[in-house]
């Protein structure tokens, strides 16, 4: 991949930083003038107090609606509603093309047969290890240990270099839903070299290890073993 002149990689958060749920990632390349953007999830969050009578709050899309020309795609990491709930709301003003897992795309057809009026949405498939081409970016999808089936993380390569982005994910050596996270890949990419990583993971700023969630299952199933007479 050649840079074009001018040409910058940025990142645009329209949701999902510094707070839970909500995701909506925006990555641009190109010269200001004539940049190209894709779309990470599309995800809702759940109201506070302060907003009494809301049931769901849907990101502020205004910015990549003035832009729709140079929108290329829109890729769902998985299935959870924090990351791809506002879909079926936002796709009628965006009208991109939409890259799914199978999982994740079987269950945005029955949501969307559950609810009266909702937009039949044209799905590209894509599958753990696969790489493909959106606009200017090369994705490749890594898979990621999660508690949903196909949670993926995504490797988005430009001219100016890579960004990893990593979804919801987990290092557990024993998941109780679907394989363990790539670590190869993820080494992979560092011998490489990646402009940024871009993560998403409950208490990883807090030191030490969190117990596998397999564990965690075995615990409870022992909480409710009743106690011999």
């Amino acid at each position: 991949m050649a840079k074009a002149e001018n040409a910058e990689l940025v990142f645009v958060p329209l949701g999902g930083v510094g707070e839970i749920g909500m995701n909506f990632a925006l990555y641009g390349y190109g010269p200001p003038s004539a940049r190209e953007w894709i779309v990470i999830d599309v995800g809702v969050t759940f109201p506070d107090a302060s907003l009494p009578g809301v049931d769901l709050v849907l990101p502020d899309t205004r910015f990549i609606e003035e832009n729709l020309a140079n929108l290329r795609g829109i890729i769902i990491t998985h299935a959870h509603e924090d990351h791809y709930g506002a879909l079926l709301d936002t796709w009628p003003k965006l009208k991109a093309p939409v890259w799914m897992t199978p999982f994740s795309a079987g269950l945005l057809e029955a949501k969307r047969q559950g609810e009266q009026g909702a937009p039949k949405i044209p799905v590209t498939i894509y599958r753990a290890g696969e790489k493909f081409t959106v606009g200017p970016f090369e994705i490749e999808a890594i898979p990621v240990a999660h508690s949903i089936p196909e949670p993926m993380s995504l490797a988005i390569t430009s001219p100016a270099g890579t960004v990893i982005h990593t979804g919801d994910w987990k290092i557990d050596p024993e998941p109780t839903i679907g394989p363990k996270t790539d670590e190869a890949r993820f080494r992979a990419y560092g011998d490489k070299g990646v402009l940024a990583l871009i993560c998403d993971s409950t208490n990883a700023l807090r030191e030490g290890e969190s117990p596998s969630r397999s564990a965690l299952v075995e615990s409870q199933i022992g909480a409710r073993t009743p106690l011999s007479p």
